[in-house]
């Protein structure tokens, strides 16, 4: 029997994981779709910027209370992910609490602080539960999170604490057992947290007590493995994409536009016709901009993944405060919408289907041209993704591939490619203005 279960445990271990690869594979597929772009500059500044938003979630503390609740469930998850490590020891080599033999008396400390942890994310997850659905915070009740956001938000949520109860149920029918002497179950000592649920459980007989240890360490490990393989599919992606995202965030002055060289050159040959050389006119014509989201940068592509739906984007964008459509989160959202669309297509057919794009189809010219480039939406990501960056590259093709942009601004762009500047004057004359002050000074 013992044998029996240590070899369904491997092969529910090797299923677990061969599925997350498979999806893992998937998506670095689909980031490593967008264009190149270099961001491995000054690793110093990118270990403390991993180490203050990643893991210290630097960003989350101008609101106090919501971040340290989610620093609980951060941290505490992680953390008492520890534990797997002994559990899967424990069902390949059909022992139990294997540590405990290696720690001693530290092994009850260890397995006393993560108690404590887990009661902490237990706890949090339910207030997060009441803010979304009794409380209705704003940014947390917006539109775009319709469906299968608010679903994906409500699932996880209740999903951790199950697995925290399961781990507190676990230990106190083990708690139970040592108590009394049981075999495999060795005193390892007295539990903070589930030592005061244990007393439920100690009139029940030795076998139902291994029943529930056995059940609630089954169901734990197993749902360890489902929420594994859920996070590529959900938002709490960001759980792993936090980290490589914040350490290749850009590290450019937050305000500084990236300039496109072609249109630079452009600029420079205006200016001085002398300088074109004569293979200009044949040189293939380049794509300015962004149309889909192989046009963007892998970044780009990245931020997508990792974006966290927690609207702080959207709560500090100027232009969506004042009822304007612009939703940066959204903006997120439908940019990882169709990055997984276009995976898909070319698992299924080795091609991306004609017809269809990020823009116009996901995201609307509205929407875009509402957007100010303030960089509010980049300022407070916890994770230092920016949204601008994918507006900004969407707008460029808009303007300069399909001269979509509004009306007033096409007399400015007339104005700069025959005079240089965006005011109706010739160069010659421009300063004219400054002449009557000139005169009156003498």
């Amino acid at each position: 029997m013992q044998i029996a279960q240590q070899i369904l445990f491997i092969l529910l271990t090797a299923a677990a994981v061969w599925v997350f690869a498979k999806k893992a594979r998937f998506i670095s597929r689909n980031i490593n779709l967008g264009r190149d772009e270099d961001l491995k500059d000054n690793p110093g500044a990118r270990w403390r910027n991993m180490a203050l938003m990643a893991l210290g979630q630097k960003r989350m503390f101008d609101k106090p209370f919501v971040a340290l609740l989610h620093f609980a469930v951060y941290a505490g998850f992680i953390i008492i992910n520890v534990e797997i490590l002994e559990i899967i020891l424990d069902g390949i080599f059909g022992t139990h609490r294997m540590f405990a033999s290696y720690l001693g008396s530290g092994y009850t400390f260890v397995i006393n602080f993560f108690e404590v942890l887990a009661f902490l994310v237990l706890a949090a997850c339910v207030i997060f539960l009441l803010r979304r659905n009794v409380a209705k915070v704003h940014r947390l009740t917006q539109k775009e999170l319709n469906g299968w956001p608010k679903t994906d938000a409500n699932l996880i949520l209740t999903f951790e604490i199950v697995l925290m109860s399961l781990f507190l149920l676990m230990n106190a029918a083990d708690r139970n057992l040592q108590v009394r002497g049981a075999e495999h179950y060795g005193n390892v000592g007295q539990f903070w947290i589930s030592g005061l649920i244990a007393p439920l459980f100690q009139n029940l007989s030795t076998g139902i007590l291994v029943a529930i240890e056995r059940m609630a360490w089954w169901l734990h490990i197993a749902g360890i493995f489902v929420f594994l393989n859920y996070l590529p599919y959900s938002k709490h992606l960001h759980i792993i994409l936090a980290f490589p995202n914040t350490y290749f965030a850009r590290l450019s002055p937050q305000g500084k536009m990236v300039n496109m060289p072609e249109i630079q050159k452009e600029v420079l040959y205006a200016m001085n016709p002398s300088t074109v050389p004569a293979e200009a006119a044949t040189e293939e014509h380049k794509k300015f901009g962004a149309k889909d989201v192989q046009d963007l940068s892998w970044k780009n592509l990245l931020d997508a993944y990792t974006c966290t739906e927690c609207g702080r984007c959207t709560e500090a964008c100027p232009a969506n405060q004042t009822g304007k459509i612009l939703s940066p989160r959204k903006i997120m959202m439908d940019t990882h919408d169709r990055i997984e669309e276009v995976g898909v297509q070319l698992d299924t057919t080795k091609a991306v289907a004609e017809g269809k794009t990020l823009l116009h189809d996901y995201i609307t010219t509205e929407e875009l041209w509402a957007c100010t480039s303030c960089q509010a939406c980049v300022q407070v990501c916890p994770v230092l993704i920016s949204p601008l960056s994918i507006i900004n590259q969407l707008k460029r093709y808009l303007a300069l591939e399909e001269s979509n942009q509004p009306g007033e601004w096409n007399g400015m762009y007339s104005n700069i490619e025959n005079n240089f500047a965006p005011w109706k004057f010739s160069p010659d004359e421009r300063a004219n203005w400054a002449v009557e002050m000139n005169e009156k000074e003498g």
